[in-house]
């Protein structure tokens, strides 16, 4: 399956929207080389600010040019977006009603050798609390290069949860997405595997395949937008199954598990379990060993899958 490198998708999609609309500009805490957009400064050096390691009044700064009218993206890794700047985006960015969109690079495990410090299993539940904020983490390259644009010119704020490094197409080049819908890969009567981002996209597309081994067949849903979460879809193959499972790069408290299941509870109950991580800190290891440390694996999601259909029936 042919891959590219998420960040540079990100790089080539943002230049060419600067290309045509010079409100776009790019703010990063000294990470321009690690979130590939060092193209973008060569291009429009007076649109691109560096405002060094102080990933808060990054945030600041980006707030203050969306109030002149400019489209400010502001990226850094997720640790820093979520957690260090967290008050500045609720407040300066959210509450203000101005439309920063902020960039939260290596999710979870995708942190891989920066260890426990820099791996954010929780950006998702911090960033769902902030009222009326998007937050889209794409599946592959396509669906980024889709979906930035849209993004650019929605009103308000977004947190971009985005995957840097390589990732497998998924879908075909004209393959359209929309905000708030998410996308039905594969269709199943027997149990939905209900998945957002590069890592755990894939794991459940996987984990469909082992299931058709044993008879089991799985819908994989790829929930690109986790807020607003697309409701219909979830209560719609929660009604033509047995069980839903999510599958997500992130702690099950909060994230994606979180947002199904009040969507469940409160519109079709529904048999249902969360892959995720559970209650745990990050740690050092690539991403092979990661995967398997926090149960991030197709195996596991099949494990998982086969017994909650056990005990449904």
């Amino acid at each position: 399956m042919a891959e590219l490198e998420m960040r540079d998708v990100y790089a080539s999609t943002l230049l060419g929207l600067a290309e045509k609309d010079s409100r776009i500009v790019l703010l990063d805490a000294d990470l321009g080389r690690s979130s590939g957009t060092a193209s973008f400064r060569e291009r429009f050096p007076d649109r691109a600010v560096n405002v060094g390691v102080a990933e808060a009044n990054m945030v600041g700064v980006a707030a203050g040019l969306s109030v002149t009218g400019k489209i400010p993206f502001a990226e850094t890794f997720g640790c820093f977006a979520a957690r260090r700047t967290y008050d500045q985006f609720f407040i300066s960015a959210n509450y203000a009603g101005l439309a920063v969109k902020l960039v939260g690079t290596d999710p979870g495990v995708t942190a891989t050798l920066n260890g426990g410090t820099h791996m954010t299993f929780e950006d998702i539940g911090l960033m769902r609390e902030i009222p009326g904020l998007t937050i889209v983490e794409p599946a592959d390259p396509v669906s980024l290069r889709k979906l930035l644009p849209s993004l650019a010119y929605l009103k308000g704020c977004v947190y971009l949860r985005l995957h840097r490094r390589n990732a497998p197409l998924l879908y075909e080049a004209d393959e359209e997405f929309e905000i708030g819908k998410g996308k039905h890969l594969r269709q199943g009567k027997d149990i939905a595997l209900i998945a957002s981002g590069v890592v755990m996209v894939n794991e459940a597309l996987q984990a469909a395949r082992l299931l058709e081994q044993s008879g089991i067949q799985a819908s994989v849903i790829d929930m690109h937008t986790i807020k607003p979460i697309d409701a219909g879809l979830i209560v719609h193959v929660a009604q033509r199954t047995d069980a839903v499972l999510t599958c997500e790069n992130h702690q099950t408290a909060g994230g994606l598990g979180s947002a199904v299941t009040e969507v469940l509870a409160e519109a079709q109950p529904t048999r249902l379990r969360r892959i995720g991580v559970r209650d745990c800190f990050g740690e050092v290891g690539d991403l092979d060993y990661l995967k398997n440390r926090y149960g991030l694996t197709a195996e596991h999601i099949r494990s998982e899958a086969l017994s909650l259909l056990e005990k449904a029936r």
